[in-house]
């Protein structure tokens, strides 16, 4: 057992060096650990986040999300590809559908941005969705301290549509960008009204040369609806633009208002914010360490018991409640 345990510390040790020297190969190998459900994986993927969290922190943490047929992958490779010009180091971490089958990733973000992920500068990692809720890969937080661990400085989380996602995301990043069509109909973007709320910017897509001034009028007529909304907490004004994924137009505009919004508030709301995350995280962890637990086999069998003494009105839902408990903590 000792030198099984020699033998982990050596392997995370190694693992660690590696990625702080920025292997990317090392990279994908400390998030497959992330990832992986097997407790011997767990404690070596665990050991090696808190070696790595001393080097964490000095990235942007953005989030991206649109409805289907925005156009996400193709903005991501554009916007990656910009800011790999301009001497940054982006991380793209794609949450992908899940096979039903397999629960494996389905979509190969890699494929859809091919000539991003040939670049050196530049890591891509598809997730799974798996079984997490709103379809955030139940690991990405970690995955965003390791990657900022090897050195990348922009951390892009795309999401894998709209809904419960959004919500997921926002929690884990410090920036949100919504990506919206120009003259796509309320059927399709009905989610819209929910989401504008959290977006700090919001991108006109496919504002190629024939639809450029439709999207010019879809950008007006938003950034006249954001001023509807109420402040956000940090009282940024989000920033409404137009973007030509395939004519490389409005990236650089985009990096400009992240670099505005880093450096007001990287010093404080940045900071700060992320605090209040891991507070958050540290909860949600603790509530799915608990439904773990209930979920092993002798507190199962109670709680099965209780339900069907409440169904045969034997048992109050207080009395049911204690004895499971009683049971949880028996030994």
């Amino acid at each position: 057992m000792e030198r099984r345990k020699q033998n982990l510390e050596l392997n995370v040790d190694a693992l660690f060096q590696q990625i702080i020297a920025g292997s990317k190969n090392a990279l994908s190998q400390g998030i497959t650990l992330v990832e992986s459900k097997k407790a011997e994986h767990q404690a070596m993927a665990q050991a090696l986040i808190e070696k790595c969290l001393p080097h964490t922190g000095k990235s942007l943490r953005v989030g991206i999300t649109g409805v289907p047929g925005v156009g996400k992958s193709t903005f991501i490779e554009a916007f990656g590809l910009h800011l790999v010009s301009e001497g940054h180091k982006p991380a793209v971490l794609a949450i992908d559908p899940s096979s039903g089958k397999t629960g494996g990733s389905i979509l190969g973000d890699k494929t859809r941005m091919e000539e991003l992920g040939k670049n050196e500068n530049v890591f891509i990692r598809p997730s799974p969705t798996s079984d997490s809720l709103g379809g955030v890969a139940r690991k990405t937080r970690e995955s965003i301290l390791l990657c900022e661990a090897a050195g990348f400085d922009y951390i892009l989380i795309e999401t894998v549509g709209v809904g419960q996602s959004e919500t997921q995301v926002k929690s884990m990043c410090d920036f949100f960008l919504l990506l919206m069509l120009a003259g796509a109909g309320d059927e399709l973007q009905g989610i819209k009204r929910g989401i504008m709320e959290l977006a700090d910017a919001l991108m006109i897509t496919k504002a190629d040369s024939g639809n450029e001034n439709n999207a010019i009028r879809a950008a007006n007529e938003y950034r006249n609806a954001l001023h509807l909304f109420p402040a956000n907490d940090n009282l940024w004004q989000p920033y409404v633009g137009t973007s030509s994924s395939m004519e490389k137009r409005g990236m650089d505009r985009l990096l400009l208002v992240l670099k505005e919004f880093q450096e007001k508030y990287a010093a404080n709301w940045i900071k700060e914010n992320r605090l209040t995350q891991n507070l958050k995280w540290f909860e949600q962890s603790l509530a799915m360490g608990w439904e773990n637990f209930l979920h092993r086999d002798h507190i199962a069998v109670e709680i099965e018991t209780q339900k069907k003494l409440i169904t045969a009105g034997k048992a109050s839902a207080y009395m049911a409640a204690k004895r499971v408990l009683e049971v949880a903590f028996k030994n």
